[in-house]
C-alpha cells in the first residue's frame, strides 16, 4: 500500500484570522507536509488572506460546519492527491510537528480504518470531559476504539467517504460527527480515538451558540430517524429527553430545545437507512449502545 497523502480542511467565518494563520503555521510547520491545504470561507466576505500554497474557496453563504465540510471534501477530491481528509477547527493549533506522520501511520497499518479522532485540550493541557468520545471515562490519554469523534480535529479515509458519502448538510452544526460515524461503523469501517495526536484549543462551551438548544435537539431526533433501528429509535429519544430535562438549568434553553425536538419530529431529513442490528451489537461491546 503506498503512503497516505494527508489533506487538509479549514473552514472560517473570517472572524479570527490571527488564530486562522496560527493554525495554517503550525500545519506548514509539520516535519510530513500535507499534501493539499483548503480553507472554505463560509459566507461572502469571510475569507482572509491566504498563505502562499493554500487554496481559498469562498461561499456565498453559510452552509453550516457540514456543508463547508462537504464542499472542502469536493474540493480535495477533485484533486485527487488526497487519501486521507484532516478537518481542523480554525481557531485549534498543531502543537506537534508530528500529527499528519503519526496519522498516515496508522491509515497506512490499517486499511479498514476509516476516522480518526484527536484528544483536544485547551492552553494548560486540559482536556474537558465532553472531548472525550466515551461514555464513563475520565481518562483522555486512554486510546482505542469509539463510536463517535470530535468535530475540532480528526482525520477521514476518502475512500470511507467515497462509500458511505460526507456530512449530513442538513443538520448544520451538532451531531454531524455522530452521523458520519454510525454510517462509517455500519459499512465496517473503524473510529479510533487517538490521544498523541493533540489539536489545542481555546476552552469554549457549545452552548455559547444561540442555536445550540434547538439545533441539538432537532438534529438529534434526526440521527435517530437516519440511522436506527424503528425499536430503538423511541428509546434513543427518550433517553435523551430525560437526561436533557435533568441536566438543563435553563428555562429558555429547554423551551429552545422542545421545538428543536418538534422540528425534528415534522421536517425530513434525507434518506433513512437504520443501521444493521450487528452493529447496534458493535457499538455495545465498544461501551456506547446506540440508546444514549
Amino acid at each position: 500500500m503506498a503512503r497516505p497523502r494527508v489533506g487538509v480542511a479549514v473552514l472560517t467565518m473570517g472572524t479570527r484570522p490571527a488564530e486562522l494563520r496560527a493554525l495554517l503555521d503550525s500545519v506548514a510547520r509539520q516535519d510530513e507536509p500535507a499534501a493539499r491545504v483548503v480553507v472554505v470561507g463560509n459566507g461572502r466576505g469571510s475569507l482572509p488572506e491566504l498563505p502562499d500554497g493554500v487554496t481559498g474557496v469562498e461561499l456565498p453563504e453559510n452552509r453550516g460546519v457540514s456543508g463547508g465540510r462537504n464542499v472542502a471534501i469536493e474540493q480535495l477530491r477533485s484533486a485527487g492527491d488526497v487519501d486521507v481528509l484532516v478537518d481542523l477547527d480554525d481557531d485549534g493549533l498543531l502543537v506537534d510537528a508530528d500529527v499528519f506522520r503519526r496519522l498516515a501511520d496508522l491509515y497506512e497499518a490499517d486499511p479498514r480504518l476509516g476516522i480518526v479522532s484527536f484528544r483536544i485540550a485547551d492552553e494548560t493541557g486540559e482536556t474537558q470531559r465532553r472531548h472525550v468520545p466515551r461514555l464513563g471515562a475520565k481518562d483522555p490519554m486512554r486510546r482505542g476504539e469509539v463510536t463517535t469523534f470530535l468535530g475540532g480535529g480528526h482525520g477521514l479515509s476518502m475512500r470511507m467517504l467515497d462509500e458511505v458519502g460526507g456530512w449530513p448538510e442538513d443538520f448544520f452544526f451538532t451531531h454531524e460527527e455522530t452521523d458520519l460515524a454510525w454510517r462509517a461503523l455500519d459499512a465496517g469501517w473503524t473510529v479510533l480515538y487517538e490521544p498523541h495526536l493533540l489539536l489545542q484549543h481555546p476552552r469554549t462551551s457549545p452552548a455559547r451558540h444561540a442555536v445550540y438548544h434547538r439545533m441539538t435537539a432537532r438534529n438529534r431526533v434526526w440521527l435517530a430517524k437516519r440511522n436506527l433501528p424503528a425499536l430503538l429509535v423511541p428509546l434513543y429519544l427518550g433517553v435523551w429527553t430525560l437526561l436533557t430535562v435533568a441536566r438543563t438549568r435553563s428555562l429558555s434553553g429547554l423551551r429552545a430545545w422542545a421545538g428543536g425536538f418538534l422540528e425534528g419530529v415534522r421536517r425530513p431529513c434525507g434518506a433513512r437507512r437504520p443501521m444493521r442490528w450487528s452493529t447496534a451489537w458493535r457499538m455495545t461491546r465498544l461501551g456506547r449502545p446506540p440508546v444514549i
